[in-house]
């Protein structure tokens, strides 16, 4: 009888073992069957691509990828990348996109950064312009000028340009990873022709300062002048009003005037004839 029991087991274990292997089986045959999409070559890169290079051959290689993975506007081909220039960072193994690359006869370097349209004008900074060595490439900043208008005895400062991107900071086209503050003597901003002479001319007539915004902080506002009268009047600085105590009025009681007398009425009958008679009343008074 156990005999028996443990061949029953043995077949049962052996069909369920059967089962099982059929199932894993069909799903490596389907996965094996989907990996057969036909695939394309890309470009990506072989090592990480800085701001400003050029493209060389040994900064590319070609990797081959299912066609439904890849990104629209990718490279296949290395003639198609060679001696591009790099305006935004490139990690090793990412997809080389046409958005990361300068146009074609741009160049490379600091050229390459600028959009059309724009320029790149440089100003002498130091450690207190350019915000402790914070002011770097990426950032946005105001530029103040602090001045002496013509035809005024006193300074005042007042706000230039703002919300102005930088593109590099001395002789670096992009930014410190790490966050860290790097001194340099040269701040290159990206601005419009007009704005480009408005910065030129404030270099000349006054002191620059550097203001950093936040990236997210685009909102143009509404900035009046500031000068030594709005800080001060007449030279001295502004006193506070004095202080004046005000005594409380105490109300005065008013005397009630007296309450008008009520009046009785007194019905008189003399026959069938009625009169009614007005009397005075007299309060707690015993009449004489």
């Amino acid at each position: 009888m156990n005999r028996t029991r443990l061949l029953m087991i043995g077949a049962l274990a052996l069909a369920l073992g059967a089962i099982v292997s059929l199932i894993v089986f069909k799903k490596l045959q389907g996965g094996a069957s989907s990996s057969n999409e036909p695939g394309a070559d890309v470009i990506v890169a072989a090592d990480d691509i800085q701001v400003g290079a050029r493209i060389g051959e040994h900064d590319v290689r070609t990797v081959r990828y299912p066609a439904s993975a890849l990104p629209p506007g990718f490279y296949s081909k290395r003639s198609q990348v060679m001696g591009l220039g790099v305006i935004l960072p490139i990690t090793k193994g990412e997809f080389i996109l046409p958005s990361k690359l300068a146009p074609e006869n741009a160049g490379s370097g600091l050229p390459s950064l600028i959009p059309r349209g724009m320029r790149a004008v440089s100003v002498r900074v130091n450690e207190v312009v350019s915000v402790a060595g914070f002011v770097g490439p990426g950032t946005r900043v105001d530029i103040l000028l602090t001045g002496t208008p013509n035809g005024s005895a006193e300074s005042q400062t007042t706000t230039v340009l703002q919300n102005v991107a930088v593109i590099a900071s001395g002789h670096t086209l992009e930014r410190n990873a790490a966050g860290d503050a790097q001194n340099t003597p040269v701040i290159t901003l990206l601005v419009s022709p007009d704005d480009a002479e408005r910065l030129t001319l404030a270099s000349s007539e006054g002191h620059i300062q550097l203001a950093l915004r936040n990236p997210l902080d685009t909102q143009q506002d509404e900035v009046t002048a500031a000068n030594a009268k709005g800080l001060y009047k007449g030279g001295t600085p502004v006193a506070p009003p004095p202080r004046v105590h005000v005594r409380p009025v105490k109300q005065q009681k008013t005397e009630q005037p007296p309450p008008t007398p009520s009046v009785l009425n007194v019905e008189v009958y003399k026959g069938e004839k009625r009169t009614v008679v007005p009397l005075p009343e007299q309060s707690g008074e015993d009449p004489k």
